[in-house]
């Protein structure tokens, strides 16, 4: 690592400091496809590693626990008004740590223990935290899940609505985590008015989709957003929630005191810079260009043999199930990451493996898409793709070896932004 791109860090951790050049190197010469993956930006890393980190902040802008807060508040105020600004929104809370506990505030705000929460069912590419059995929100709260069309891979709005009436849930979730198509807000809107349901509207996958318009907005139709900062939105690993004004309190006080207690400020700074980044005429294009890349990636992902599922995508993602491949997920995976291509195994709605071990992967564009990739380049990433999977199935390891270095290759005509790498 040179000392110049971290000077203090490698003169005092020089340990340490080996294993972040590493992973310096290994992000500028690798393809990552990990839909929940992306480069922030240089300003973005700045601002995550200033002095705000030194800051205890209990409370909110103006109400505070701790003195000295005038900058902080500033900061988070910020943060707060372009949120609110970009989705849209009335209120904005830009402290959650992350996605996982902005959910856990969504249940303290409106239900209590053992009432009935409805959200996609894991398998299906719902989320851990919508009241999945493994997860606390599903030991917690009686967890009920929908899923899709066996024959479409599509959310079956009809059933839904069904499901909806006869539990009455006090919370319903629409959004998930392996989602290739549009989610319909005003579908699930109508369902949970009529099932006198809380709904929320989890995006952390499309956030920044959704600010750049390139997926329709849940704001207006649901009670709540939740979203993480990273992933399409290109910000830091946080997260936001975002109301109705006749939710602000509920929210506020769910989050804290409720589950945590000081915000993390250096991530707050963070977020606010994304937040302007993703308002500019820029970020518009990205996360169009994003969707157009996954289109065209999925169209020759099918020419090549390969089955989707739901036939295709609408957003940034794609789920490949690889059973006609003969080749497990997990292998795939593992084999794709030798060859310098960067995914997660994944179940697939109906999967009859298990979830460590499934039938598929789960790919998308956002971090190819943030290096300047475009449409032209998703033969040649399918195509790696499906060399890879057949090299795979033959044990050829100087097969994965030769489509590292094309990766490497191509990767170098487009430099990550963020990387302190030339």
């Amino acid at each position: 690592m040179s000392a110049s791109r971290h000077p203090a860090l490698s003169a005092t951790d020089p340990e340490l400091a080996s294993f972040v050049a590493a992973e310096e190197v290994l992000q500028a010469q690798t393809l990552r496809l990990i839909p929940s993956e992306n480069y922030v930006s240089a300003a973005v890393l700045e601002a995550s590693g200033t002095v705000l980190q030194n800051k205890y902040s209990e409370g909110y802008p103006g109400r505070r626990y701790y003195e000295g807060q005038q900058n902080i508040d500033r900061v988070e105020a910020l943060a707060v008004e372009r949120a609110k600004g970009l989705f849209g929104v009335d209120h904005a809370n830009v402290q959650p740590y992350s996605g996982s506990p902005a959910n856990l505030a969504v249940y303290l705000a409106f239900a209590k223990p053992g009432d009935t929460v409805m959200g996609m069912a894991l398998p299906m590419g719902g989320h851990l935290t919508h009241g999945w059995g493994v997860s606390a929100t599903g030991s917690w709260f009686r967890g009920v899940q929908y899923g899709v069309r066996q024959d479409t891979g599509l959310v079956d709005y009809d059933a839904v609505r069904d499901q909806a009436l006869t539990e009455r849930p006090k919370i319903i979730f629409c959004g998930g985590t392996a989602l290739p198509r549009t989610i319909d807000f005003a579908a699930f809107a109508s369902i949970a008015e009529e099932a006198g349901s809380v709904l929320v509207a989890d995006v952390a996958h499309i956030a920044g989709l959704i600010a750049g318009g390139a997926h329709p907005s849940p704001a207006g139709h649901v009670d709540v957003i939740s979203t993480t900062t990273h992933k399409t939105l290109r910000g830091p690993r946080g997260a936001m929630l975002m109301c109705r004004e006749e939710h602000a309190k509920a929210i506020d006080k769910a989050v804290f005191p409720g589950l945590q207690g000081g915000p993390h400020n250096q991530t707050t700074a963070g977020i606010a810079v994304a937040l302007h980044e993703a308002a500019q005429p820029s970020f518009t294009a990205y996360a169009h260009q994003v969707v157009a890349n996954a289109k065209a990636l999925a169209a020759a992902l099918l020419e090549r043999g390969f089955d989707l599922v739901s036939g295709g995508t609408d957003n940034h993602l794609i789920l490949i199930d690889l059973t006609g491949k003969g080749l497990p997920g997990k292998t795939a995976a593992k084999a794709l990451d030798r060859a310098g291509i960067v995914v997660n195994y994944n179940t697939v709605p109906f999967d009859p493996r298990k979830p460590f071990d499934p039938s598929g992967v789960r790919i998308g564009t956002p971090s190819l898409t943030s290096r300047g990739l475009g449409v032209d380049h998703m033969p040649q990433v399918a195509d790696w793709i499906a060399r890879a999977v057949d090299a795979a199935a033959k044990g050829d390891e100087q097969a994965l070896a030769a489509i590292r270095a094309e990766v490497a290759g191509l990767m170098a005509e487009f430099p990550a932004p963020g990387l302190p790498l030339s």
